[in-house]
């Protein structure tokens, strides 16, 4: 599947990067852009899930995951645990359920040790 600009997958830290630089170059955002750069501020730290998000780890992160058979339908899944770094099996299978798509008990490990691999864990 290929996506255009529009719908690139992108995570907070790159959210929170892009609006700070509009900020920057403007001196001012409108209110939903200063909504939206407190949001991806807070969810690009560790105040999120204990470690902070980058850029750089959740695009390797995201095609390390869309590898899998089981994501091949759904890259927008791969992106969205890319971005949460699940720790548990529930939190994957939560994930795969949003879609309906079914996931099998060694490609959720797999994505556990992908996660744990790409912030650092192991």
């Amino acid at each position: 599947m290929i996506m255009t600009e529009e719908e690139k997958i992108v995570d907070f830290a790159t959210v929170r990067d892009l609006l700070m630089g509009a900020q920057e170059r403007r001196k001012d955002l409108t209110y939903e852009q200063r909504a939206a750069l407190f949001h991806a501020e807070w969810a690009a730290s560790n105040n999120r899930n204990g470690y902070p998000t980058d850029a750089t780890v959740f695009a390797e992160l995201k095609d390390a995951i869309a590898e899998l058979d089981a994501f091949e339908k759904y890259p927008e899944l791969a992106a969205k645990l890319a971005e949460l770094m699940p720790l548990s099996a529930i939190e994957v299978k939560a994930v795969m359920a949003s879609r309906r798509a079914s996931i099998d008990d060694g490609d959720i490990n797999t994505v556990l040790e992908l996660v744990r691999q790409h912030v650092g864990m192991e």
